[in-house]
């Protein structure tokens, strides 16, 4: 027996600039509230088209602080997915190796000094 279909909503609430003022998803599948949200990135394939639909959309409340702890997450997310999904373990760990290289320019994470330039 196949499992439920689950439906998964994303509210946008809009100034009059239409930029977002407030974002906030639910899954019919869980129990919890609708879970207010600063940004999302969603990515889906288009298999006819052969190409990536997205949608990129974060509130005027978003730091650029959290702005770049949300991208150097997402990028080790990316590499864990990948991953997962092609069993390339060495692509997977030279986008890991991008991810601290993007945390630690944007003061993310501490440097290593492993992406020091030679003197």
């Amino acid at each position: 027996m196949s499992k439920k279909i689950s439906d998964i909503n994303i509210k946008v609430g809009l100034d009059v600039n239409n930029v977002p003022e407030k974002i906030a998803w639910t899954a019919s599948d869980t129990q919890n509230e609708s879970q207010n949200i600063k940004a999302f990135l969603l990515s889906v394939w288009d298999e006819k088209e052969q190409n990536t639909l997205r949608m990129d959309l974060w509130t005027k409340e978003m730091s650029v602080e959290e702005m770049n702890k949300f991208f150097f997450q997402t990028y080790l997310t990316m590499a864990d997915t990948f991953e997962r999904a092609t069993n390339e373990d060495g692509i997977g760990n030279a986008m890991r190796d991008f991810a601290e290289f993007f945390g630690e320019k944007m003061g993310v994470i501490k440097p290593t000094g492993k992406f020091d330039s030679p003197q």
